[in-house]
């Protein structure tokens, strides 16, 4: 519990953030929206009230309640002083979203490894920083992978890393291929998907195929059929969110598992990351690679 007259006229969240600093600012807000603050004495549930200075506010809030992140091991392909590629596996978040979220990601792995103690859950909205601040999750993530797919990622070990392998990405010298299982099958066995891509204003979660969005390209090659579905070879030439989804369910084939937009359900989504191709900060050019689950085989051949 903490209980402190307010010093300076600042919003309520952002002084409860302050107060617990291994909280986000969003961790902050939900406090709030519970009625576990209050000011002189008054529960107040909003998080953007702007306060004058000099009242009391009041946290219900034990810090030490804080759960434990679990360690966990993850498969390494390669690793050298500046960086290291990984498997991640289907399920596991690449990194935490912005409140408080107890559970392992590759981003909690990586400060393990490097030795940088947690030092919060707070997420800036632009990219990574190894500087491991008290705001900052995203430890030596270059890029991610959906919580859903599995697959090949490559994280910095350091600063000057994570800005080299960043700007691969930005500026799409970086070469992915991803394999899924999709709904149906293709009428032409290799082609481009050239569809620019918005985030859908009516669920904005999700994204979709528009006018007004940023250009994307996908490139496909149907490996295999069966009755109902099809093995695809997914090549990327952007990096739009959910891109490869979205494409897919635009073209009349969402891909299997991806009940988000419109797929069949299924026991994981059939989306994996088998290759990453980038130039490390020492300059070689490495091909990394992740070897497709074998629920993919299994799932093929069990119609």
């Amino acid at each position: 519990m903490s209980n402190l007259a307010l010093s300076r006229a600042q919003r309520l969240d952002q002084y409860v953030a302050e107060r617990l600093p291994l909280l986000s600012r969003a961790f902050a807000a939900k406090l709030i929206n519970d009625g576990l603050v209050t000011v002189n004495g008054v529960v107040n549930t909003k998080p953007g009230t702007k306060m004058k200075g000099g009242e009391v506010v009041a946290i219900d809030y034990d810090e030490h309640k804080l759960a434990v992140i679990p360690d966990i091991e993850l498969p390494i392909v390669y690793e050298d002083d500046d960086c290291v590629a990984v498997i991640k596996p289907a399920g596991l978040l690449t990194h935490s979203k912005g409140v408080f979220n107890p559970e392992a990601t590759v981003a909690t792995w990586l400060r393990t490894r490097l030795n940088i103690p947690d030092m919060g859950q707070n997420l800036g909205e632009d990219g990574a920083d190894v500087s491991a601040t008290a705001h900052n999750q995203r430890v030596g993530i270059v890029h991610r992978l959906d919580r859903a797919t599995s697959g090949v990622m490559i994280c910095a070990k350091n600063t000057e890393a994570l800005s080299w392998l960043q700007k691969q990405f930005g500026q799409r010298k970086v070469k992915k291929t991803y394999v899924a299982i999709v709904k149906g099958q293709l009428k032409q066995p290799h082609a481009m998907i050239d569809m620019a891509i918005e985030r859908n204003p009516k669920h904005p979660q999700t994204f979709r195929v528009g006018i007004n969005g940023k250009s994307a390209q996908t490139e496909y090659k149907v490996l295999s059929v069966n009755e109902k579905y099809s093995l695809l070879e997914l090549k990327p030439t952007t990096g739009r969110t959910h891109q490869l989804r979205v494409h897919l369910h635009e073209i009349g084939h969402p891909i299997v598992g991806d009940t988000l937009y419109d797929g069949v359900k299924a026991s994981r989504l059939y989306l994996h990351a088998k290759e990453l191709e980038i130039t490390l900060p020492n300059r070689e050019r490495q091909t990394f690679s992740a070897p497709l689950p074998a629920d993919f085989a299994e799932f093929m051949e069990s119609v």
